[in-house]
């Protein structure tokens, strides 16, 4: 297992897919994974830190098991198979849950949980990026913080 930490979510053009880009924490290599419009949403506002007044399904599952008196450990992607990724919630009672990557990562950005990534699926679905591409990577991500809706219209 690789630690992998959240990029950001973006939205792949022109299907207007969102999807979450992982990044090793130690490596030079990304693994997007595409996920649904409720999940990008939960996991750039976990992503951010934003709060809520009301707690949202994620953070609903991590204030029940804090309440529950267990500890969110760590995630786990474990697999992927014909493009579908496949995670693991693990927990400090020993206790794994089966979960969709979106929703594992959205709830471990909620608890402060680790992000882990099997060495097999960084191999498979991972994508290197050279220096060029890094720039343009950070270039993209200056662009999207400073860019307005209304810029578009």
């Amino acid at each position: 297992m690789r630690e992998v930490e959240v990029v950001g979510v973006r939205v792949e053009m022109p299907t207007n897919q969102p999807l979450v880009l992982l990044r090793e924490s130690e490596g030079s290599r990304y693994v997007p994974i595409w996920i649904g419009a409720v999940e990008a949403s939960a996991i750039a506002s976990a992503h951010q830190g934003t709060e809520t007044p009301r707690p949202l399904t994620h953070e609903l599952i991590s204030r029940l098991v804090t309440a529950l008196g267990d500890e969110l450990r760590r995630v786990d992607i474990v697999d992927v198979r014909e493009g579908v990724f496949f995670a693991e919630l693990r927990f400090a009672s020993g206790i794994t849950v089966d979960a969709r990557p979106s929703d594992a990562i959205a709830v471990a950005l909620r608890c402060g949980a680790p992000l882990f990534c099997a060495e097999d699926v960084l191999e498979e679905a991972g994508i290197f990026a050279t220096d060029e591409e890094e720039q343009v990577v950070e270039q993209f991500r200056e662009f999207l913080d400073e860019v307005d809706p209304e810029d578009f219209a």
